[in-house]
């Protein structure tokens, strides 16, 4: 790929990302990416031939939902530490 190419490339992806950002708000973006991230979109079609190892899908979606859980857990217990709550 050329430099020309490659500009070009990247052109194009800074005006697709600026559309969206004035189509629709932050939190929506923000929120559809949680739920994207969570939901382990990245997991699907990361296999062999593009397919979709559910093992591997389900392994990400249990692992995020207990580091989610973890953090929570870790949050409350500093606020506790500071006397906050």
């Amino acid at each position: 790929m050329s430099d020309r190419e490659r500009e070009a490339q990247e052109a194009l992806e800074r005006v697709r990302r600026d559309s969206e950002t004035l189509g629709s708000s932050a939190l929506a973006r923000m929120g559809r990416r949680a739920g994207d991230h969570f939901g382990g979109k990245d997991a699907i079609g990361s296999a062999e031939n593009g397919g979709t190892d559910p093992i591997e899908l389900w392994g990400r979606r249990i692992g995020r939902a207990l580091s989610l859980i973890g953090v929570v857990i870790l949050a409350v217990w500093l606020l506790v530490q500071l006397d906050i709550l």
